[in-house]
């Protein structure tokens, strides 16, 4: 347990940080998983959009700082082959 002021400021932002942090990636896998739900139902439109909210998730999670530039731009490409195999 943190006894020093700076300490225990440091804990107090650190959840803070976790917990958005945590809304921030469950958001991001709930559109991926929208994403790939319209592909099994083999409908483009409703996929290409879902895509595209994914997208913004995760660039959005880049600007934030809870998900590294490099893991939200890995998503995206694999995401992207798979919606684009789907559709073509």
């Amino acid at each position: 347990m943190a006894n020093h002021a700076s300490a225990l400021k440091r804990q107090r932002q650190s959840e803070k940080r976790r917990l958005r942090n945590r809304g921030s990636k469950s958001a991001i896998s709930t559109a991926v998983k929208k994403v790939f739900s319209s592909l099994g139902e083999k409908n483009a439109d409703t996929a290409r959009e879902y895509y595209r909210q994914a997208i913004a998730r995760l660039d959005s999670a880049v600007n934030k700082g809870s998900l590294h530039r490099k893991t939200a731009s890995r998503r995206i490409s694999r995401l992207a082959r798979k919606v684009n195999a789907q559709i073509s």
